[in-house]
């Protein structure tokens, strides 16, 4: 093929000379061709109609051959629209096929990766992560009931001393009550007496006071 068009080798049936149904088509369609064809047909007298013929015959072939190529290159483009739809088609299976052949390999081979590497790897990372982090929050709930439970002992403790403060000081302020009101019932008496006794003093002072003024 040169630039699209392709050179149709000549059939070995056309080779030596133009069969009965290519002259029957010649005769019919080219006015050129039908000349050749009487003139190859033209009887000759004499000794020089054998010699005739043979020249004719040979260089008829020749023509035949010019004439089939001349058809071949001018008239029958079912070699030019084949050669067309072939490189039409190479160039589109080469462009647009191989590449989306490519991507799809790709495609491929990123899936077959993705599912033979990357999901094995990322499922033993996330389980071992997974373990480790279940491991950490045992811990950590550990820890927390620990401190929870420290913490609830430690209120409850705390409580306790309060409440048990909170009874001894209402004890101690009840003894302080009634040692205020011991006291206090101590100093009335002791009140009661000395103004007993002063009122007896100043009793016996008023008997004496018109005796010494005689």
């Amino acid at each position: 093929v040169h630039g699209g068009f392709r050179k149709e080798e000549t059939p070995k049936s056309l080779r030596c000379g133009p069969p009965r149904e290519a002259l029957s088509e010649m005769s019919s369609g080219a006015p050129g061709i039908l000349s050749v064809n009487k003139t190859a047909e033209s009887p000759v007298s004499g000794s020089g109609n054998k010699t005739r013929d043979s020249l004719g015959s040979a260089s008829s072939c020749p023509i035949f051959k010019d004439f089939v190529e001349i058809y071949s290159r001018l008239l029958d483009h079912r070699p030019v629209i084949q050669g067309e739809i072939r490189y039409f088609i190479k160039e589109f299976e080469e462009k647009r096929g191989l590449r989306e052949l490519r991507v799809l390999e790709n495609l491929n081979n990123t899936i077959f990766e993705a599912n033979d590497k990357i999901l094995p790897k990322c499922k033993e990372v996330m389980y071992g992560n997974l373990n480790e982090i279940l491991k950490r929050l045992q811990v950590a709930k550990q820890v927390f009931h620990t401190l929870q439970q420290t913490e609830q002992e430690e209120s409850q403790l705390q409580t306790e001393k309060l409440r048990a403060a909170e009874a001894q000081s209402i004890a101690d302020w009840e003894e302080f009550m009634k040692e205020q009101h011991r006291l206090k019932t101590m100093v009335n008496e002791e009140h009661t007496k000395a103004v007993e006794h002063l009122k007896e003093q100043y009793a016996a002072l008023e008997k004496d006071l018109p005796k010494q003024a005689l």
